[in-house]
């Protein structure tokens, strides 16, 4: 039987002096949402990281952040402090105005979680400054932040979750294990793809066959990844909902989700693109390399990247040693 429980409810983290905060770095990690029929409801954590670097703080109420150097540099406002003001105004909380450096090895707007991890690190920022936040409630600040939980879940707790959305409540992450040796192999276009414009694509209404498809297949992509049935996950990864709306959008999708190699276990787009992910052994080297290949012969550049899951999500970086925040 397949098991899953609550992604740590009620935890909450060590409370510090916010002066004893500078020099410390939040590590978030990037994600891939959906896999395949899971829209909006799955999403694994991957070894891709923002790092958020406490520069400064200054007790003066001010309960702010702001932001000194992005690399890469981000236009406009960053999540990271657009989510502490979201963390302060939820909570009502008072504290000192924080300065942080950020880097960012996630590339942006490519469908891998940037925007999400940006968000998880400013609301644990606030909470190392101002005292710990319970799960539920940093799971909804994300969620309010983002307009989805999906990519948020995984980049706050680590690993695959299934995310519920509850209609007058606060949203909940279901911690499903992942197997050692998954990987998923992603080709990231150069191309970026703002997640607005890939859900303007979408249709507005689905057939209902085309809903229980996709019901049918997340199930089975669940059951399958705790039962080790890897010959099921290229059927358990399709998509009636959102992948072919997106095609045109994303260069090579259909070209990469029809990829014929028995290394190959599933395909699908990653979040909103334009990446799209494989899933394959941790000893099927070859698929990176064919998947290069893919985007090579049709003069498309790309970045193919070989992740492991990360199973740890967001935490405090001290003095060289890497320890939780929750």
């Amino acid at each position: 039987m397949s098991s899953s429980a609550q992604a740590r409810p009620g935890s909450k983290s060590e409370i510090v002096r916010a002066d004893a905060v500078v020099g410390e770095e939040i590590v978030v990690p990037g994600s891939v949402a959906n896999l395949g029929g899971g829209f909006d409801t799955l999403g694994v954590a991957v070894e891709l990281y923002l790092r958020a670097r406490v520069i400064d703080v200054r007790e003066d109420g001010g309960t702010r952040l702001s932001v000194a150097r992005s690399v890469p540099p981000v236009s406009g406002r960053n999540a990271v402090e657009r989510a502490f003001d979201i963390a302060a105004k939820r909570t009502g909380r008072g504290g000192p105005s924080v300065t942080i450096e950020v880097t960012s090895d996630i590339p942006m707007a490519a469908g891998l979680g940037s925007s999400a991890a940006a968000t998880v690190a400013g609301l644990r920022l606030f909470e190392r400054v101002t005292g710990p936040l319970d799960d539920s409630e940093l799971l909804a600040a994300a969620t309010q932040a983002e307009g989805h939980a999906d990519n948020a879940a995984p980049a706050l707790f680590g690993g695959l979750n299934s995310v519920i959305e509850v209609e007058g409540g606060w949203p909940y992450a279901l911690r499903w294990p992942w197997p050692q040796d998954l990987r998923l192999v992603v080709a990231t276009p150069v191309v970026g793809l703002a997640t607005a414009k890939a859900r303007a694509a979408l249709p507005r209404e689905v057939p209902r066959v085309d809903a229980i498809f996709n019901m049918q297949r997340v199930l089975a992509l669940v059951h399958a990844l705790q039962r080790g049935q890897y010959d099921r996950l290229r059927e358990a990864v399709r998509d009636r909902l959102h992948q072919s709306a997106r095609a045109s959008l994303v260069p090579l999708l259909r070209e990469a989700l029809a990829m014929d190699d028995r290394d190959v276990l599933g395909a699908f787009l990653s979040g909103a693109g334009p990446s799209v992910a494989l899933l394959a052994k941790a000893d099927a080297t070859h698929v990176a390399t064919r998947l290069s290949s893919l985007y090579e012969q049709a003069g498309v550049e790309a970045t193919v990247r070989t992740l492991r899951v990360d199973d740890q999500g967001s935490r405090v970086l001290e003095s060289g040693a890497v320890r939780r925040s929750v």
